[in-house]
């Protein structure tokens, strides 16, 4: 798969011509809510015009399901496929114009060869989730926001290739040790840190560890 990081915690995936994304943010509702949070780059408005044919929210913090982002994409287009947890899937199905899956952890899903499944997060939202996806040549796992956690490695298959995971260390998430860490117990092949950069000036080139690549906003990541 080609992924492309879309700042802070965005994420898509490209395979074939199908299209996810994970956790889109683009506009700037958190810093129209905290003046400390303000976009240091720009949206880039071409993402827009991707229809993703997989939506994917981890869970209910602006970053991660925004009402303003998802909006835009929902007017857009209709008929995607959107995983959610509960704490997103009441408000998100408000929109009526796709499939919208109550994807708490333990579920899977299936579409177009690709499947889904969701596990533990462990994070101030309670229904927080990571994600699985699994292409069926390689498997990307997608933390959402989480600190470290022994509950959460049992769900893990020891075949990742690629982890993305946060690694700035406030709002509940784990900081660049812990993120090592974790890293190290998951044993991916690639590991690409995120949510840094957005709304603050933390270098995710500080994590330490094998395999890991820093992805740069709006282009592919070299995995």
């Amino acid at each position: 798969m080609e992924v492309t990081f879309l700042g802070q915690a965005g994420l898509m995936f490209e395979k074939d011509g199908f299209r996810i994304m994970v956790d889109p943010y683009l506009s700037d509702s958190v810093g129209k809510k905290n003046p400390d949070c303000l976009r240091r780059v720009p949206v880039d408005e071409s993402f827009f015009l991707k229809r993703p044919d997989v939506m994917i929210f981890t869970h209910s913090h602006l970053d991660h399901y925004d009402p303003e982002t998802a909006e835009r994409f929902f007017s857009l287009y209709s008929g995607m496929t959107v995983l959610s947890p509960s704490s997103v899937w009441q408000e998100a199905r408000k929109h009526r114009c796709g499939n919208h899956v109550l994807f708490d952890a333990g579920t899977s899903w299936t579409e177009r060869g690709v499947r889904f499944t969701a596990v533990t997060a462990v994070h101030s939202d309670i229904h927080a989730i990571g994600v699985i996806i699994d292409d069926g040549d390689r498997k990307y796992y997608v933390t959402g926001d989480t600190l470290y956690s022994e509950k959460i490695f049992s769900e893990i298959p020891e075949d990742i290739y690629a982890l993305f995971l946060p690694v700035n260390g406030v709002g509940n998430n784990m900081n660049m040790c812990d993120a090592a860490r974790f890293a190290a117990r998951v044993g991916a092949e690639k590991t690409v840190p995120i949510h840094t950069g957005l709304f603050d000036s933390i270098d995710s080139g500080e994590l330490y560890c094998p395999g890991k690549t820093v992805p740069v906003i709006y282009r592919k990541i070299d995995i």
